[in-house]
């Protein structure tokens, strides 16, 4: 398996999100999102933490697999497993607290 990155492909890749990114202007006016918005970001968020949530349990699995003395787990696959729940938990953690402050200042708004 190749690790290399093409930058072809990386620079076709940043194109087609910025192409993605980008909103038609039309009013100034705030709309309410639709129900199938309003699903797909539940979805979203709920798969986020179902990720993460996987992530922690093989970790735990993995961890507990070495304690008992599998020979078929390495150290390295562990470690690599923990850090990896790791950053997706602290990942989550910032989102959600960005969620709670960027409600906190809508409800601070004045209407």
């Amino acid at each position: 398996m190749s690790n290399t990155i093409s930058p072809d492909a990386l620079l076709a890749q940043m194109r087609g999100m910025i192409e993605q990114a980008k909103i038609a202007p039309t009013t100034n006016e705030v709309t309410a999102p639709s129900n199938s918005q309003r699903e797909a970001f539940s979805n979203l968020l709920k798969n986020a933490i179902n990720t993460v949530n996987d992530n922690q349990q093989y970790a735990n699995e993995l961890s507990t697999a070495m304690q008992s003395g599998d020979p078929s787990v390495q150290m390295s696959e562990v470690m690599v497993a923990l850090q990896k729940s790791n950053v997706s938990f602290q990942a989550m953690v910032e989102v959600r607290n960005r969620l709670v402050s960027a409600y906190q200042e809508i409800m601070n708004m004045q209407i």
